[in-house]
């Protein structure tokens, strides 16, 4: 592994996130009560040996900055390799939005070139997984492919019109693709994450972006394919992953994490999840709280009535006040009297005395970063 480094590629259609997504990038969206989304693609990097990553980054990104920092949490602070942040260029005509994954590698080609790993492990960063990648990495070379693709039979990963479908045939050689099909044909859902040499990465995306092509499952993998100019295989990923496209998706991923089975099957014992450490006291129970089935971080206040809900770090529940189904990120308050249901709150969000909101379980009600309801 010491000749594999990782590339990350923060740059997903995000519409569908709403308010959650208006100051932050998909990456960095907290996720089950002290994580974000991005500690766990880059805990699956470092648990598999990879000690030197690059993060490209798009509009919105000082709040993942802020988050991986340099990148000591997950000992990727090293003086040779370690976590680099690959920012967008801005320019009058470049707002820091790239028009594909290949338009970010090619202008990241300079860190491509100075890297001296000669294999990459290249992620998108809107699915979460926990995954053995030294396994994906061993699985790679022992083929000999020229690309491996990292796939899933979950059939929660299935969406119309969205996402990479693959045909395999017996020895897991990839004989077709589907993209963003209006009814996916085949069961092997692409997960966003290949392996690849360096220079072949490179040449692709220097090719394809003079050509005016910016999308790397249709315009480079399906080209390949029925080319068959390349070798393209793909590795079977076992485990639970969710993708977070959606409001939805995201309320349901929080929501299963409550589950003792998930939950210990995705923060795996032989591999750690890192996060930023953020020194906080204890959470501080009141006199008479109620809380049933509900992870709640460092720093809470608790006083009153907490229901199969997801509580960040410092997060103040009144008496009297009853909180059911919700997700209340970092510094969020629900005052006293105040009942909310099929609720998502943002940062520093607060519910005022009395207050009554009650969303349905299939469409959760969004509050704001700083809103006061």
């Amino acid at each position: 592994m010491k000749d594999v480094m990782g590339l990350i590629y923060t740059g997903e259609n995000d519409a569908r996130l709403r308010e959650l997504t208006l100051t932050r990038a998909i990456a960095a969206m907290p996720v089950a009560g002290r994580y974000r989304v991005i500690d766990f693609l880059v805990s699956s990097m470092v648990n598999g040996g990879i000690k030197n990553i690059g993060v490209i980054m798009q509009k919105n990104y000082h709040s993942l900055m802020d988050h991986l920092g340099s990148g000591k949490e997950w000992d990727l602070h090293g003086k040779i390799n370690g976590l680099h942040i690959l920012p967008p260029f801005l320019t009058r005509e470049n707002v820091g939005l790239y028009p594909g994954l290949l338009d970010a590698v090619r202008s990241n080609s300079n860190f491509l070139v100075r890297s001296k790993q000669e294999i990459v492990v290249l992620s998108n960063s809107n699915i979460i997984y926990n995954a053995r990648l030294d396994e994906l990495v061993q699985h790679y070379i022992d083929t000999g492919a020229d690309i491996t693709l990292m796939y899933t039979k979950d059939p929660s990963m299935k969406r119309d019109e969205y996402g990479t479908y693959l045909d395999l045939d017996n020895s897991g050689n990839v004989q077709d693709v589907e993209v963003m099909p209006t009814h996916p044909t085949y069961s092997n859902c692409y997960m966003q994450v290949l392996v690849i040499k360096r220079e072949l990465l490179n040449d692709l995306a220097d090719k394809a972006v003079a050509h005016g092509l910016h999308s790397m499952d249709k315009d480079i993998i399906l080209k390949l394919v029925q080319d068959k100019s390349a070798r393209i295989n793909a590795y079977e990923y076992k485990g639970k992953c969710w993708h977070i496209d959606s409001v939805q998706s995201y309320f349901k991923f929080n929501m299963e994490v409550l589950d003792p089975k998930l939950r210990k099957g995705l923060f795996r014992e032989d591999l750690p999840v890192y996060t930023k450490v953020r020194d906080e006291m204890p959470a501080c129970y009141g006199d008479d709280p109620s809380v049933i089935n509900s992870l709640i971080a460092d720093g809470c206040q608790i006083n009153g009535i907490v229901e199969n809900s997801v509580l960040f770090r410092g997060v103040k529940i009144a008496k009297d006040a009853h909180v059911k189904n919700c997700i209340i990120m970092q510094d969020g308050q629900v005052h006293e009297g105040a009942y909310i249901e099929n609720c998502i709150l943002d940062k520093q969000a607060i519910i005022k005395r009395n207050a009554r909101l009650i969303g349905p379980e299939a469409y959760p009600i969004v509050i704001g970063k700083d809103v006061v309801i």
